[in-house]
């Protein structure tokens, strides 16, 4: 999915929503246990409840290789599922030597139709430019991180100013604003003004809305670019709604809620 067709989504649907379907089988409703595949039954009607809510799905992949074989098949069922409409992530924080990472990229863009996967950029340009290779796929890059941990590193003063804003400088001219966004967590929000500086074209994953504590509102006035800019996800708050029958019923509330104030952050910077 190109640029353009994200910025199209977003206008579409006054929303800039990513549903994650971090998706653990000891989570999800009971009555469910007894499908042939409960965790493309979740995804199911997970994505039929917000497909018009949201603008891309994001999928924590290490909830489905926990399962083995049978979670890879259900991961590779849901995205084939969601279909070309909407952003398909793959969370896999991937990033090793070249070689490697090109397996990598072919796994998740050649045989699994997603159209990014976050990597992690400590081992270099190397190991994150075969994720920049495929026109219309996106490399997400770890940037500043919601938790705790981001403090062993990310923020750690260095000669060039801390190192999150290095990594920031430096892996943008490794790709394009068409190929590349970074991850920043929502719990960051006074950081995002530098961010923004820092990288003013770029969009930008945010996780950490909802279950993890991040603000809409204060992320929204922060980041918010001319071209909107970010996709906000929430995973727990929406998928995990209710434990019951009526689970995907919920989910719906709880998505169309976020629609509704992204819509008015929207209108009230006027971009679309």
């Amino acid at each position: 999915m190109t640029r353009q067709q994200i910025i199209e989504q977003i206008q579409k649907k006054k929303s800039y929503l990513i549903v994650g379907l971090d998706t653990d089988i000891t989570k999800i409703p009971k009555h469910l246990l007894t499908e042939a595949d409960p965790i493309f039954a979740f995804n199911k009607a997970i994505i039929d409840a917000t497909k018009d809510l949201c603008v891309g799905y994001k999928i924590n992949t290490a909830f489905y290789e926990a399962l083995g074989v049978k979670g890879w098949l259900a991961m590779e069922k849901t995205v084939n599922y969601i279909g070309n409409e909407h952003f398909k992530i793959a969370d896999a924080k991937r990033g090793d030597i070249g070689n490697t990472s090109d397996q990598y990229a072919k796994a998740f863009f050649e045989v699994m139709p997603f159209d990014s996967v976050t990597v992690a950029p400590y081992m270099g340009e190397d190991s994150v430019k075969p994720f920049l290779q495929y026109v219309g796929k996106w490399a997400i890059v770890l940037g500043l991180t919601s938790n705790k941990g981001a403090n062993d590193f990310e923020l750690k003063q260095t000669g060039d100013g801390l190192l999150y804003e290095m990594v920031l400088q430096t892996v943008s001219t490794w790709g394009t604003p068409e190929n590349l966004m970074f991850v920043v967590g929502a719990t960051q929000a006074e950081s995002f003004i530098n961010i923004r500086e820092i990288t003013p074209e770029h969009f930008y994953l945010v996780p950490g809305v909802g279950a993890q504590g991040g603000s809409l509102k204060e992320i929204s006035e922060k980041a918010i670019n001319s071209d909107c800019g970010i996709l906000v996800n929430a995973s727990r708050a929406i998928i995990y709604a209710s434990g019951g029958e009526d689970f995907a019923e919920k989910a719906r509330v709880i998505a169309k809620d976020y629609q509704a104030e992204m819509k008015v952050y929207l209108n009230a910077i006027a971009l679309f």
